[in-house]
């Protein structure tokens, strides 16, 4: 997958294209892909990087959804544990089954919790990844040795989803790429051109080098999530506010706090929230926080009160409460929630998605989660293929392995799947390759290389963030391998000294904001 092969393909591949989407996260990839696998002539513009918004920023879950039991919703846990079972088999190498423990604290709990996880259960049907069993508390203690039991009745044990959430993003950017659709990040879309009252394309610029782009197709799909009505009033200028916007923050903390494989869930905070702990990357990540947000920034940043907030709660369960200094990456993600009647609070909007089409042809799918980004993305394009008039293909994506599918699970590289062999040989290769980046950190100077020929990275923060994860592992750490990592990336990319410093200078100014003082 190569930037520049791909702008290539855009000047000179002919117009119109059958499907041209807008939103490089879960759901504009996921519509990007089905698409593609279609045989529709595809091509996904995204303004910054693919996940680089909320779709990067989630609590690393492919789940039913608990909440939505709690509720009544027996449908949308369905659909849920369904697609959790689609992805653990068609993307194997990024999402794993995950033991979660969910603590007694009064003698009601048990039976509660109990009857609402065999109805979990039962409704995963031949998607479910093993029952749920009670513990006592001796087990609670041999799983997780740092959890304050004493004060606790024992626990219930599930199983649910984990996954890396923009390893994901780029596994769907490169199974596009893979059934020659056209990805392309840095493109920011300005308008929308019509012929007549018809939308028939966007007009579009490449934030690198400002070039203005005229780019026509048969039908549009808005997927840019909490930024879909910006995108809906450009079709209709008096279309009403779909969305209400709130933020969820997460602190990482290092994994001595909660060792072992397994999860902790508080199914009830203070605010009706649920509460997470989850060993991820060798890190323990705490999330999350639901709190209403007036307006969008393109880089949120948690709020004091949310980080009070998760230290509190998460340190009630351990015998070691985390104090702010121990905070190693802070970071917030904002979700586009489905508006209901005013004053309602923001954990009980609607989570389920939501489909459009305006009068001007123009298809809008938002709202939803990880979870269901595949059924979002099929229903996105069977309704899309309606207004552009298509050939009818039915879904391909039920089936479909995503691009890195592999046996092997475990070892060295395994989260890049197929690719692994590639990403070890650059390692071994290349002069300095096998050497770590940091010590507080799990990457090696040839995975640098690597992502930076093949993974279109245009920025430090792209590498850094997403291709890897060292902003989210340890912000500070982050920071000390910036000058290095920016200086592999420009000789990679050929690009100048200039571009070298500017791209350090911002990627610091960007990950202060994760420090928590």
């Amino acid at each position: 997958m190569n930037r520049t092969s791909m702008l290539q393909r855009l000047r000179e591949e002919p117009s119109p294209w059958d499907v041209l989407v807008i939103g490089g996260g879960a759901t504009g990839l996921g519509s990007a892909l089905d698409a593609a696998t279609r045989g529709y002539r595809t091509l996904l513009l995204e303004q910054w990087d693919f996940a680089q918004g909320t779709s990067s920023r989630s609590t690393k879950l492919i789940h039913g959804g608990l909440r939505y039991l709690q509720q009544g919703d027996l449908a949308m846990v369905r659909e849920s544990l369904r697609e959790r079972g689609l992805l653990l088999r068609n993307a194997r190498h990024l999402v794993r089954p995950l033991e979660f423990i969910i603590p007694h604290e009064a003698w009601w709990h048990r039976p509660y919790y109990g009857l609402g996880l065999k109805i979990y259960d039962v409704l995963a049907g031949r998607w479910r990844l093993g029952g749920s069993r009670h513990l006592d508390r001796p087990e609670m203690s041999q799983l997780m040795p740092t959890l304050d039991s004493e004060r606790l009745r024992g626990g219930t044990l599930f199983l649910d989803g984990q996954f890396d959430d923009a390893r994901l993003a780029l596994a769907l950017a490169q199974s596009v790429a893979d059934h020659q659709g056209v990805v392309l990040n840095g493109i920011k879309v300005t308008a929308l051109c019509r012929s007549g009252d018809l939308i028939d394309g966007v007009y579009a610029r490449d934030v690198d080098t400002g070039q203005e782009l005229d780019i026509r197709a048969r039908v549009v799909i808005n997927a840019t999530g909490v930024y879909s009505d910006e995108i809906r009033k450009m079709a209709e200028k008096s279309a009403n506010d779909l969305l209400s916007v709130s933020q969820g923050a997460h602190i990482v903390l290092d994994g001595d706090f909660l060792p072992g494989r397994t999860a902790l869930m508080v199914p009830r905070t203070d605010d009706g929230r649920v509460l997470f702990a989850i060993p991820w990357l060798g890190r323990v990540l705490v999330g999350t926080t639901e709190t209403s947000m007036k307006s969008i920034v393109s880089e949120p940043r948690p709020l004091q009160e949310e980080l009070d907030f998760l230290l509190h709660h998460v340190g009630c369960y351990l015998v070691r409460p985390p104090q702010t200094g121990d905070v190693l990456s802070a970071f917030a993600g904002l979700r586009p929630l489905i508006r209901s009647h005013a004053g309602r609070l923001t954990a009980r909007l609607s989570r389920k998605h939501f489909l459009e089409i305006s009068r001007s042809g123009l298809v809008t799918i938002t709202g939803g989660k990880w979870t269901t980004y595949r059924q979002m993305a099929e229903e996105a394009i069977d309704h899309a293929a309606e207004v552009a008039r298509l050939p009818k293909v039915r879904c391909m994506t039920r089936d479909l392995r995503l691009h890195g599918w592999s046996e092997e699970t475990a070892g060295d590289f395994c989260e890049y799947g197929s690719d692994a062999a590639e990403v070890a040989q650059c390692c071994r290769q290349e002069v300095g390759g096998d050497l770590r980046l940091h010590p507080r950190l799990p990457y090696r100077q040839g995975e640098v290389r690597w992502a930076a020929r093949h993974t279109m990275p245009r920025t430090l923060e792209d590498m850094l963030s997403r291709r890897l994860r060292a902003l989210m592992l340890n912000a500070r750490a982050s920071m000390e391998i910036a000058p290095s990592v920016a200086a592999m990336m420009a000789a990679e990319q050929s690009r100048s000294p200039a571009w070298e410093q500017e791209q350090i200078d911002l990627f610091n100014r960007l990950a202060r904001g994760y420090l928590v003082s």
